[in-house]
């Protein structure tokens, strides 16, 4: 199989979706001739032409809200909203209508819809450019929220998320945009052209929206994360020298429960890690999901490890992330309870 980094293969999934679905239209600021301010449309407006690929005024309510009408109506389209910190302005369009909408309708209408956004910090962005809104999104009954961690899934899920009858908010960690990273460093640890997790199947393939993946398996105890911390949970266990299993959740809602419980059920000890603020972030939910079904196998009281409780410091951004020092410290509190 070829090798690709993730705005590749999220490029090739939506080639892929459009070649298969005149329905399928890819819509947001600078997607069509630019290709995306991170190139993740490159050449499909070239491909398709301009009423399948277009650019859109500076306005993320405008876009979502045409978005929401378009698919109300049997297309599909895929927004790209630049950055989720851009997002703000098109939130009451995904809440109030794309999410209810077949609610309201009694099942009348659907909203067939998927708005793309990276996700995260990592490229000193400072705090428009940086933040991690994915518990926004979780909270709100009617979405689907998606976060992929390597080339392979983000294509795949992204072709289950076009398909999707409902709308599905789709975050592509941008520090993983062109290889994975430790938490230390403003670089990829090593491209994903390089690792053996960059290879992605050419043809179409799509992975179920609600399933989590093993990332690694283990038996001393569960880190439960997903996206960039997937990397992070991966070099702090090999530092640590434990034998973690990472369960990366791949889709928040739907949560794929019977295997985070399955495994925290195994080793009874238990890490939930994200790189969005602690409080009310989504490892809350987690925790407390484990904490209820999971008591009577528990070893030790449920870890959570996530960025600060501040407004995002651009000027310690690296400090900010939870990284490998900081899962290992949470690491040993859990094996020494």
């Amino acid at each position: 199989m070829p090798k690709m980094t993730m705005i590749e293969a999220i490029q090739n999934a939506l080639d892929l979706a459009m070649g298969r679905d005149e329905r399928v239209i890819v819509m947001g600021e600078d997607v069509g001739y630019f290709g995306g301010v991170f190139r993740c449309t490159a050449g499909l407006q070239k491909k398709y032409g301009r009423t399948r690929c277009f650019d859109t005024p500076i306005s993320e309510l405008g876009i979502v809200g045409a978005a929401v009408g378009m698919a109300a109506y049997g297309m599909r389209p895929c927004v790209e909203i630049q950055f989720a910190d851009y997002m703000y302005p098109a939130y009451d369009q995904i809440v109030s209508e794309a999410a209810r909408l077949r609610y309201r309708s009694a099942g009348e209408f659907t909203c067939p819809l998927v708005v793309r956004m990276p996700t995260g910090g990592g490229i000193y962005g400072a705090q428009t450019h940086s933040q991690s809104p994915e518990a926004l999104f979780t909270h709100v009954a009617g979405l689907k929220t998606v976060i992929p961690s390597n080339p392979a899934d983000a294509k795949g899920l992204l072709l289950s998320a076009i398909e999707d009858p409902d709308p599905v908010i789709f975050l592509e960690p941008k520090r993983l945009y062109n290889g994975p990273f430790d938490g230390h460093h403003d670089r990829p640890i090593v491209s994903w052209k390089k690792r053996d997790d960059g290879e992605v199947a050419e043809d179409y393939y799509r992975i179920p929206l609600g399933q989590a993946a093993i990332h690694r398996s283990g038996s001393a105890l569960t880190i439960v994360t997903y996206g960039t911390m997937v990397h992070v949970a991966a070099a702090a266990a090999d530092e640590a020298g434990i034998d973690a299993e990472i369960i990366d959740l791949r889709t928040l809602v739907p949560l794929d429960k019977p295997r985070i419980m399955e495994s925290v059920r195994k080793t009874g000890r238990c890490i939930v890690l994200h790189e969005a603020t602690f409080t009310s972030g989504y490892g809350a939910e987690l925790a407390a999901l484990i904490q209820k079904d999971c008591f009577y196998h528990l070893e030790a009281p449920v870890e959570r490890v996530a960025g600060w409780d501040t407004p995002y410091p651009h000027a310690q951004e690296w400090d900010y992330f939870p990284g490998p020092a900081r899962v290992i410290e949470a690491i040993n509190r859990v094996m020494e309870a």
